[in-house]
């Protein structure tokens, strides 16, 4: 959760104490937002946030494709695996 006093600051107030917001970030996990001209322009966070989101929205990508696949093959969409692996085999000159 954002602290909206500590939490956004100008881009500006960041570069004239940016050790002392990195030790911030780095104590608290918690993202900066960075302004320009009183919009936000840019979020500073630690590494291993930025790494965890990342792995989240990975996990969430695989979640949404297999979704749609299972509701595309509810809906008689899809084909069966060994039609595709006989076609790709002879498209790419694979002995089968």
């Amino acid at each position: 959760m954002l602290d909206l006093k500590k939490d956004i600051q100008s881009l500006t107030t960041f570069r004239r104490n940016s050790a002392d917001f990195m030790k911030q970030i780095k104590k608290t996990k918690r993202p900066l937002v960075l302004t320009v001209k009183g919009q936000a322009a840019a979020v500073v966070q630690d590494v291993e946030a930025y790494q965890r989101l990342r792995d989240i929205a990975a996990a969430a990508d695989f979640h949404e494709a297999a979704r749609q696949g299972l509701e595309e093959s509810e809906q008689g969409l899809g084909r069966p695996v060994q039609e595709f692996f006989a076609e790709f085999e002879a498209a790419n000159g694979i002995p089968g």
